[in-house]
């Protein structure tokens, strides 16, 4: 099992737990929604379950709950600006479509 993180995404997450006292990582997860079945979810990890699977990337840790990981397993998470905006994006192996926007995503 695995989670990838680029360099960009890992200094940004590094950034983000640094200014949070509480934050032991980047949670990231997948709910119902969207108009293609799945949105992820991302949040500050701010302490690690039973249900959870951590992965350690470098320096990083990405906490991941068991009903997610099916979904996730394999997942590239990247950090990536575009004009003012900035962004995670995710290269998920698992999704069959993503919707216009890149909110949302199925799985066969």
């Amino acid at each position: 099992m695995s989670i990838q993180v680029t360099d960009r995404a890992a200094a940004h997450i590094r950034r983000s737990v640094a200014g949070r006292d509480d934050a032991v990582g980047l949670r990231l997860g997948v709910r119902t929604s969207g108009c293609s079945g799945f949105m992820y979810t991302v949040d500050y990890a701010d302490a690690v379950g039973e249900d959870d699977t951590v992965f350690d990337v470098g320096d990083v840790r990405v906490v991941v709950d068991r009903k997610s990981l099916p979904f996730i397993e394999g997942m590239e998470v990247d950090f990536v600006r575009e004009g003012l905006n900035e962004r995670f994006a995710f290269r998920n192996p698992n999704a069959t479509a993503e919707c216009g926007c890149g909110e949302s995503f199925s799985v066969a």
